[in-house]
């Protein structure tokens, strides 16, 4: 596995937490963040990388900082 991999599911898996946490569904992050639900869920899932700006959409409808979301 190489970083890059390792650091995906870390994200994918601290969204996942966040979204849990905080009792929304992936469609209403997807609404919020003003994304595909069925992308956010890939992502969710680390089958997809998007764009900062996309991460910075998701992290506003999750209200984090990307501090919270990435684990650099």
């Amino acid at each position: 596995m190489s970083t890059a991999d390792s650091t995906t599911r870390k994200v994918a898996k601290a969204l996942r937490s966040i979204r849990l946490d905080k009792g929304l569904t992936q469609a209403q992050v997807a609404e919020k963040a003003k994304i595909n639900t069925n992308y956010y869920a890939k992502v969710e899932r680390g089958e997809m990388k998007p764009s900062v700006e996309v991460y910075e959409r998701i992290a506003r409808a999750l209200k984090v900082t990307s501090s919270e979301i990435f684990p650099f």
